[in-house]
């Protein structure tokens, strides 16, 4: 009886744990979850002639990378955000992916 606690009591530990919370996620589902959506909207003036991504990704209970804004724009060497995006990946809250898509000049 013991063991099959300590299996469950682990089990849900490992559920609740990783990316069970999402950043700006509008849609939240416990299995698989993969969707874009629009973070923000910056100047209309400038032109989306260049696209860069930054990317954040969890696994478990570790998180590492850099999906801010300032990074992508950094990769795609804008001085100018028409737009940006974003895109989630999330597979049994296990591995989960966080990508900005910056859209530029």
């Amino acid at each position: 009886m013991r063991i099959l606690l300590c299996g469950m009591l682990l089990a849900s530990m490992i559920v609740v744990t990783g990316c069970a919370v999402m950043p700006m996620s509008p849609v939240m589902a416990p299995l698989v979850l993969e969707q874009r959506g629009p973070v923000a909207g910056f100047d209309g003036t400038a032109a989306s002639t260049k696209t860069a991504t930054a990317r954040a990704e969890g696994i478990l209970i570790v998180g590492f990378g850099d999906a801010s804004i300032q990074k992508a724009m950094e990769k795609g060497e804008m001085t100018k955000v028409h737009h940006v995006d974003s895109e989630v990946l999330n597979v049994f809250n296990i591995y989960c992916r966080y990508d900005t898509v910056v859209y530029g000049e």
